[in-house]
């Protein structure tokens, strides 16, 4: 064992990032912990791949908030790995490294059309309503009606946020921009697509059942698509969840004709599996093609070859997410995730590289939910510290003044990188609270008067400056830093 205290750098700031950083504080090692952020804000997808009126993230942000308020954790934000220090240099700085960064781009889905100028990314449309700095400032929300692919909670959120009246996300964080531009939306049909059946569906009862309380919005289900076969009686007496689930598509689907009455619908459509998006002769979506599918007996489905075409004017793909390769590391391009064994980071060779580890969404894929991310931060905390009292964890350099918080910090000042801090993320909290307040009340649908909590800074520039104590910009709002744009939504700036 070593001497001093084990520093160990965490990657990444979001749910898995900041609850392996709360059981290695607690696992009984000496330890100094080093959170990373690549974003001048912390926790991640609950900031930024979360819709701002989801029902749970408040409860979420105060979990996480309460652990990194202890200030055991030291938070270091606004520092990309790859990009303002490398992987190697970092390892030189501490004993070990944890990956925690998450999937930020969105799962393949390999159909004709896909690639149209109107099919989209959900991950791009939820970073950009949730103001990510990265992210262009504008969308194009030109369609009338609109396909939304996957029967998962993003696919809510997204079919949600399209039909939702914007004076009923006035409470919530929302930027301006945002808001301005859903605001012109001509959106009066969302239609939502899964190609297996109501026991199958990835949606959490909690989420299904607000989705029917939006104002002016209908939600409908068909009849027809309520079939079962022994796997999905298996899966419902199995999953008090998924019984949730299946009651409330069913009351979407008893529904009397004459009550819905909304100016918008969303529409779940089961057993359809997208075929292909279809264009016009100047290319442009006009429609998705499905094939229905059917009950395999086990849960599975097949195609029947009965296929049907949705006019649509867009279509948005909610089928997962993925995650990104970090210049340095190993990355499995077929899974989108970096190779490991328990959170053991393996070589090329098959073999863990000493003292680097990964926990989350980079280590298993975009499955599961915060149980699941405290199990695998669980597991790969029990194998580093298994490794630590080993005495295999040591820093790179032989330098010991160059080992830890310190040397680190001085390196990134050299370099001339704006860092942020807890207590800069305090400030910046504060201040969005205090825009907030600024604002004053929101009337929403039907003439009540609630009062707004915060409003979210989105340039990186204003972030920054906020966090550190500097005077905020004028311009809350910016454009993203061209070279930071990821490539795939890229072209939008110059369009």
């Amino acid at each position: 064992m070593n001497a001093r205290p084990l520093n160990v750098a965490v990657i990444g700031a979001g749910p898995a990032g900041i609850y392996a950083s709360d059981i290695l504080s607690k696992s009984g090692l000496d330890v100094n912990i080093d959170l990373f952020e690549r974003l001048p804000a912390p926790y991640g997808l609950v900031r930024y791949g979360v819709a701002p009126d989801h029902p749970r993230i408040k409860q979420i942000i105060v979990a996480l908030y309460k652990i990194l308020q202890r200030g055991d954790i030291r938070l270091i934000g606004n520092v990309e790995v790859g990009r303002d220090i490398s992987v190697d240099e970092l390892h030189e700085h501490y004993d070990a490294l944890i990956f925690s960064t998450g999937a930020d781009t969105d799962a393949p889905l390999d159909i004709p059309g896909i690639d149209a100028p109107e099919s989209y990314g959900g991950a791009d449309f939820v970073s950009w309503y949730d103001g990510h700095p990265d992210h262009p400032r504008t969308w194009p929300l030109e369609a009338k009606e609109v396909a939304v692919i996957g029967v998962g909670n993003v696919a809510l959120d997204i079919s949600r946020i399209l039909a939702k009246h914007v004076e009923d996300l006035m409470t919530t964080e929302i930027p301006a921009n945002v808001a301005e531009i859903l605001k012109q939306s001509p959106v009066t049909d969302v239609h939502v697509f899964g190609r297996r059946g109501p026991a199958q569906v990835k949606f959490t009862p909690l989420e299904l059942r607000e989705l029917g309380k939006q104002p002016d919005v209908d939600v409908t289900v068909d009849e027809e698509d309520f079939e079962y076969d022994e796997g999905s009686r298996a899966a419902l007496a199995a999953s008090n969840q998924q019984r949730q689930v299946v009651k409330a598509l069913e009351n979407y689907a008893m529904q009397e004709p004459e009550d819905l009455t909304a100016s918008r619908t969303i529409h779940i459509h089961l057993f359809q599996a997208p075929s292909a998006i279809l264009t016009d002769d100047a290319g442009h979506v006009c429609a998705l093609r499905t094939e229905r599918t059917r009950l395999n007996g086990d849960g599975t489905v097949s195609g029947t070859g009965e296929f049907r075409d949705w006019p649509v004017q867009a279509v948005y793909r909610a089928v997962g997410y993925a995650g990104s390769p970090i210049a340095g590391l190993p990355f499995d391009a077929d899974r989108h995730v970096i190779p490991n064994a328990g959170g053991r980071v393996l070589g090329a060779d098959g073999e863990p590289l000493t003292g680097i580890y990964a926990t989350g969404w980079i280590r298993r894929g975009p499955v599961g939910l915060i149980g699941s991310t405290k199990s695998d931060a669980q597991e790969t905390i029990t194998n580093l510290v298994a490794d630590a009292n080993a005495g295999l964890l040591h820093a790179t350099t032989e330098d010991e003044s160059q080992v830890g918080h310190d040397a680190l910090l001085a390196l990134l000042e050299t370099r001339g990188v704006p860092y942020t801090t807890w207590e800069g993320w305090e400030l910046l909290d504060a201040y969005e609270r205090h825009l907030g307040e600024e604002y004053g009340e929101v009337t929403v649908t039907g003439g009540k008067s609630k009062p707004r909590e915060r409003v979210k800074v989105v340039a990186r520039g204003a972030m920054t400056a906020i966090s550190r104590g500097a005077e905020a910009p004028d311009d809350l709002i910016g454009q993203p830093d061209a070279d930071r744009v990821p490539d795939r939504v890229a072209h939008r700036l110059r369009d």
